[in-house]
């Protein structure tokens, strides 16, 4: 049965903030008048998120559908797993912290029912420490310089989804990718509308400086190859470069004779091209690393268990394992009661 509006929430360790997000979320949907669904999925929590969630589904069912993966799989894996399960023609992603309020869907929403395809947000007053908003405006320029990918607020996942747009990433296999921008590839008519930003009150962010580092990582290296060309340039001026004072050392030698103190500069010069080198070592590093992942053919995400509603589950039963994109088919999915245990 397909509906019209589907809502992924992602959810790693949020114990404390379910309920109020359950609180918020349910009533703002149903004030759309739209026909909808919530896809809740769990991305290998330790705490009681899981058996929240199945709670959750049994208040709920006919609007819940609750997709537990296996392990930790990281939030855009977790959200393309989630993907696979939706229905609607409008999908939005929506972080469980409640950062981003839900009462600002029905602005996405709008802006989908006015013909985009793609709906960005950019986030006012944007209520983050000031070392992760001076990073987000560092990383939106070189994303800008880089890739033909252009998100003003890269780091906001409030955003909508057309079901084009879906179906594209559904079909995709990377093994590492950041979902805004892999969409935005895809999208055809893609706008950015203001939302509104509050302050995280319970929990913590699940994103160290260290995963923030690696997730910008994933964005220049899986949109573009400008810096594999940037360092192949750079080597290029820094050759000739050299070649020109080796030629003025060598002039230099002949005219005012040989000088010990020189041998000093020659040591700094080495170890700046040292550097270099090893920096752009590193470059071509994460390139060789994303082909070494992909070539593999693991499975992206497992999927433990699915708790939802549909023609052919109208009891909660689960999914077969072969219609679960990027899950091995040999593993048996539990049924619905072990769900809990599970978290515990």
């Amino acid at each position: 049965m397909n509906v019209d509006i589907s809502v992924v929430v992602p959810v790693y360790n949020e114990e404390e903030g379910l309920a109020p997000l359950f609180a918020r979320l349910y009533p703002a949907l149903d004030a759309l008048g739209r026909s909808y669904e919530i896809v809740f999925v769990d991305d290998g929590s330790t705490d009681s998120s899981v058996a929240q969630l199945r709670e959750q589904f049994q208040r709920r069912p006919e609007v819940t559908r609750v997709v537990v993966l296996a392990r930790n799989a990281g939030q855009h894996m977790a959200i393309l797993a989630a993907f696979q399960q939706t229905r609607g023609t409008c999908v939005i992603t929506l972080d469980a912290d409640l950062q981003n309020p839900p009462e600002e869907i029905g602005r996405l929403v709008a802006a989908m029912d006015a013909g985009a395809d793609y709906v960005g947000t950019v986030r006012i007053r944007r209520q983050d420490v000031l070392w992760r908003k001076a990073a987000s405006r560092l990383m939106n320029r070189v994303r800008e310089r880089t890739t033909s990918i252009r998100i003003t607020d890269q780091g906001c996942m409030l955003r909508a989804y057309h079901r084009s747009v879906i179906d594209a990433l559904n079909r995709c296999t990377e093994v590492s990718t950041y979902v805004p921008a892999l969409a935005y590839t895809f999208a055809r008519h893609p706008v950015e509308i203001e939302v509104a930003h509050a302050e995280r009150t319970v929990g913590k962010s699940k994103y160290s400086l260290f995963r923030l580092i690696r997730l910008n990582f994933d964005l220049m290296t899986g949109f573009s190859v400008v810096p594999l060309q940037f360092f192949s340039m750079s080597g290029i001026v820094i050759a000739l470069l050299s070649l020109a004072f080796v030629i003025f050392l060598a002039i230099r030698r002949l005219v005012v004779g040989p000088e010990a103190e020189g041998l000093f500069t020659l040591f700094g010069i080495a170890f700046f091209l040292i550097g270099v080198a090893l920096i752009g070592l590193g470059v071509v590093g994460e390139y060789v690393g994303r082909i070494y992942e992909q070539v593999r053919q693991r499975p992206r995400y497992t999927v433990a268990a699915v708790l939802g509603t549909d023609e052919d589950n109208s009891q909660g039963r689960l999914p077969p394992p072969a219609a679960l994109t990027g899950q091995q088919p040999a593993a048996t999915l539990p049924p619905p009661q072990r769900v809990r245990g599970a978290a515990e």
